[in-house]
Order: C-alpha cells, then structure tokens, then sequence
C-alpha cells in the first residue's frame, strides 16, 4: 500500500505564498505522476497541478503562480503556490499514481486546508 502524508497548508493573506509537499510511503512501488487536485466547499474537486516523467500541467486559473515540483530521492512532491487569491481557497489534496508489484495504484492524501483570507 502506498500512503500520502500532506503538510503545508494554512491561512494566508491575498497576495501571499504557501508551500505543500506531500511524501509518498511504502515499499515496492514506482510512481509515474505526482500531482495535486483542490475542493472548496461546496464545489467538485478539480485539478491543480500534475507532473508526469517531467511533463508539467496545470489548471488555467494557477498558471504563472502555482509551481509544483518533485523530489525524486524523496519521493516527495511540493506545490508552491504564489500570488494567492481568496478563490484558491479550499482542500488541497495530493494524488500519486504508479505502479506496485505489477498493478496500477491511485493514491490520495488526506487532504491540508489552504485559506486565503484577509
């Protein structure tokens, strides 16, 4: 099984920057993309960010400000996020895919609470 801590979020003021990471446990198991998806209240969870064998994409609404990265040796993924905006306000949920002893795995965090609020 593999097992997706999240750290990183917060409250921050419009205008202001976090950094989520999320590191990715287990034994066994290959990653092919790390990526990161939100959920506000009320709304369906949606893509952020992914990274797949160094292949960037992002949703319209974060490009220019979001940035995620990976740490291979870590088997971490981090998303900095910049020039936040009271609609980047929501759960922020990293998601990882691979492949373990053979089969395809799809893995998610428990999810870190990003506010951004004056």
């Amino acid at each position: 099984q593999v097992q997706l801590v999240e750290s990183g979020g917060g409250l921050v003021q419009p205008g202001g920057s976090l950094r989520l990471s999320c590191a990715a446990s287990g034994s066994f198991f290959s990653i092919d993309t790390m990526g990161w998806f939100r959920q506000a209240a009320g709304k369906q969870r949606e893509l952020v960010a992914t990274l797949t064998s160094g292949i960037t994409n992002y949703a319209n609404s974060v490009k220019g400000r979001f940035t995620i990265s990976r740490d291979n040796a870590k088997n971490t993924v981090y998303l900095q996020m910049n020039s936040l905006k009271p609609e980047d306000t929501a759960v922020y949920y990293c998601n990882v895919q691979g492949r373990r002893f053979g089969a395809l795995y799809n893995a998610w965090g428990q999810g870190t609470q990003v506010t951004v609020s004056s």
